[in-house]
């Protein structure tokens, strides 16, 4: 839960001073800023957060506050900053408090001086919440987001209250490294047009050379192994259009030696970035998820969602 504390802010509109505030007594929230664009906020609700890891600047994105909740963190896919993620943060924001941070070397978070692994950055990600004096969150993560919450709830189990995989990337399906990229060219065919405008400066700024770095590692990450056998409530969300995913009869075959508290669903109609481009479908499906109730369709919000009924077996 966020502590009765409240954490100071670093605003839209200039740097406020937030001193000796710090999570776990580790890392504190920083107060220079350097000369850089302001990261995009969905309206005046929300403010910018610069938490201090490692010495280095984080950016996050901070919904308003709601009292009592478990926080959300949405967690960006590769090469890219947490913006695109935002129309659905925003369609959270009313249920609990929301944070949409920029990892290392992302967006507009400062670099290490090199590409971080998976585990790297799912270790910032801790940091990032010791920073922010979160003690346990729902984490949503989409493509590369999804093994890194995996790898969260794997090293700190106790810190996630449940996690979301919306198109969860990596794994054997995204072997080799070509087949993954000739998988991600196929996506950008598939997308919301009005995302590139979101995500090319990111990609521009990461590089290709970084880009290929990580997402060879990518490729390579165990994320069947680790949703087997995650503790941690999950669910995951899959885009019927999304070439980045296996096959559902693949993804069923899966789904059978998941452990129970694994829900799966499909949104048809979704491609790998469903977070930008049917965020309505994906804040509902969440929500059913969250609340304990049957996951539904809304019929006002485009693609159709269905839980894939799988039959486990029987230990």
């Amino acid at each position: 839960m966020v502590r009765q504390q409240r954490r100071a802010a670093l605003t839209l509109t200039g740097w406020l001073r937030a001193a000796g505030v710090s999570g776990h007594g580790r890392r504190s929230l920083a107060t220079d800023a350097p000369a850089c664009q302001t990261p995009t906020v969905p309206d005046a609700g929300w403010e910018i957060l610069r938490a201090e890891v490692r010495g280095r600047p984080v950016f996050v994105r901070l919904g308003p506050e709601v009292p009592g909740s478990v926080p959300h963190v949405h967690v960006h896919g590769f090469a890219v900053s947490g913006g695109y993620l935002l129309p659905t943060a925003a369609a959270l924001a009313h249920r609990a408090t929301t944070l949409v941070p920029d990892l290392p070397g992302y967006g507009h978070s400062a670099g290490w001086g090199h590409v971080l692994g998976i585990s790297s950055l799912a270790w910032s990600l801790l940091d990032v919440l010791d920073a922010l004096g979160l003690d346990r969150v729902v984490l949503v993560g989409n493509s590369m987001g999804g093994p890194v919450c995996l790898e969260v709830a794997h090293s700190a189990a106790d810190r996630v209250a449940g996690i979301v995989l919306a198109s969860p990337a990596g794994g054997m399906y995204n072997q080799p490294l070509p087949r993954a990229i000739g998988q991600l060219v196929r996506d950008a065919g598939r997308e919301d047009p009005r995302m590139a405008r979101v995500v090319l400066p990111d990609y521009l700024r990461f590089g290709p050379l970084n880009a290929l770095q990580l997402f060879g590692e990518l490729t390579r990450f165990p994320s069947l192994e680790r949703i087997l056998r995650t503790s941690v409530p999950t669910l995951a969300v899959i885009g019927s259009r999304d070439p980045l995913m296996p096959p559902l009869w693949r993804v069923r075959e899966i789904g059978r030696l998941a452990p129970p508290h694994v829900t799966i669903a499909v949104i048809e109609g979704a491609a790998h970035a469903m977070n930008f481009s049917h965020p309505g479908e994906l804040a509902h499906v969440i929500g059913c998820w969250l609340d304990g109730r049957e996951i539904t369709d809304d019929p006002d919000e485009p693609g159709r969602t269905r839980v894939l009924q799988i039959p486990r077996d029987e230990p």
